[in-house]
């Protein structure tokens, strides 16, 4: 397979993962709980394992163990830092009529979109670099998309969508991750793109960091906190396995 082939079959598969919101209508509340947090805590430890076991030593074997490749880290962490800060300025107001969409409902889609597409351009850029990188940033983007497309087509239902048109709308904000993709390979004919791996590389960490240890790192039940820390060094130990196989 060439590297466009790889691009577009994992961006296809990536939009088609927008699906899984549908199993939140088969599952009872409790269960749905008990299943999202130990797939959160398994998708920051892939986002963590991808970010510092595949893609910044791809970076530094690419663009050498300089201060640049650390810059473009900073540079992807502070970028996703800076879009939640964006997408979070807003306010809701609890009297919104029931009878129509949410404005949370919008801002969810909105940054559901342009977190594809900036994923996309990323792993497409480890496409790019070395397909083995990017079949690595991939399976870590994926794990973390599962939970979050679980949450988001909560959230749409709860505020107002009808469950058909909530698949419908995930699933048209999860194709701006092929979007993103084909905008890298583009500019990869005309320019390197080598930078697209730390910056990556900063995405993952902050996503892992920031978004996702935060809700599984507080419970009171020991035998909960055993759970996620065990789900968090699975999803490394996954990432670390697929690089040795990979190095094969």
């Amino acid at each position: 397979m060439t590297t466009f082939t790889w691009i577009v079959a994992g961006g296809l598969l990536m939009s088609a993962v927008a699906l899984v919101g549908g199993v939140t209508l088969l599952l009872r509340p409790g269960t749905l709980e008990k299943i999202v947090r130990p797939m959160v805590a398994f998708a920051a430890g892939t986002l963590l394992g991808a970010a510092l076991l595949h893609m910044l030593p791809g970076a530094i074997a690419e663009m050498g163990a300089g201060s640049a490749v650390f810059l473009w880290v900073l540079a992807g962490f502070a970028v996703f830092f800076a879009l939640e800060q964006l997408l979070h300025w807003h306010h809701c107001d609890p009297e919104y009529p029931r009878d129509r969409p949410r404005p949370l409902t919008y801002l969810v889609l909105l940054g559901d979109g342009l977190h594809n597409l900036l994923g996309g351009f990323a792993v497409a850029g480890a496409f790019i670099a070395d397909v083995r990188l990017g079949i690595g940033a991939w399976l870590a983007a994926a794990a973390h998309e599962v939970p979050q497309e679980l949450g988001d087509f909560a959230v749409l239902v709860h505020g107002g969508w009808d469950k058909r048109r909530a698949l419908l709308l995930n699933l048209l904000s999860a194709l701006t991750f092929l979007v993103g993709g084909l905008l890298a390979y583009a500019a990869s004919l005309s320019f390197d793109v080598a930078f697209l791996l730390p910056f990556a590389a900063g995405n993952f960490i902050y996503i892992a960091a920031s978004d996702l240890v935060p809700e599984v790192k507080q419970d009171r039940d020991v035998r909960v906190n055993l759970l996620h820390l065990t789900s968090l060094v699975a999803g490394i130990a996954l990432l670390y396995l697929l690089r040795v196989l990979l190095e094969r």
